[in-house]
């Protein structure tokens, strides 16, 4: 179980660079840490933490607009966590930052999912 909470964070922290590198709008920086790797780990951390208690009641609360959209409205509420994370990631001082919700939030939702999908599938095999 640890191991798969350690891989899991290695998969969000590969995903959330990849989404910091394709949008200008989302960004990693020295921070607290001092180090650039540091703070994308512990941001990985935040975001799935994020990702496992608050995006199921939210996924829930969202449920008649997952059903009208035909499953399109999840990427909404994936931005909406990264954007969370973005606001934690700023209150425990790291440099984490995601600037609009709409085209930095929603892009980078999708590249996070992406990203994080094919990697699980190559870690499954």
């Amino acid at each position: 179980m640890l191991l798969n909470f350690a891989l899991q964070t290695v998969i969000n922290a590969v995903a959330l660079w990849v989404a910091a590198w394709a949008i200008p709008g989302i960004t990693f920086g020295e921070g607290r840490t001092g180090n650039i790797f540091w703070t994308v780990v512990l941001v990985a951390l935040i975001f799935g933490i994020v990702n496992a208690f608050i995006r199921p009641i939210a996924k829930l609360l969202s449920m008649p607009f997952i059903i009208l959209t035909l499953g399109l409205f999840v990427f909404v509420v994936n931005a909406l966590m990264l954007e969370l994370t973005s606001w934690l990631a700023g209150k425990l001082d790291l440099a984490f930052h995601v600037d609009r919700f709409f085209w930095d939030a929603i892009f980078g939702a999708l590249i996070v999912t992406f990203v994080s999908m094919i990697l699980s599938f190559v870690r499954s095999d």
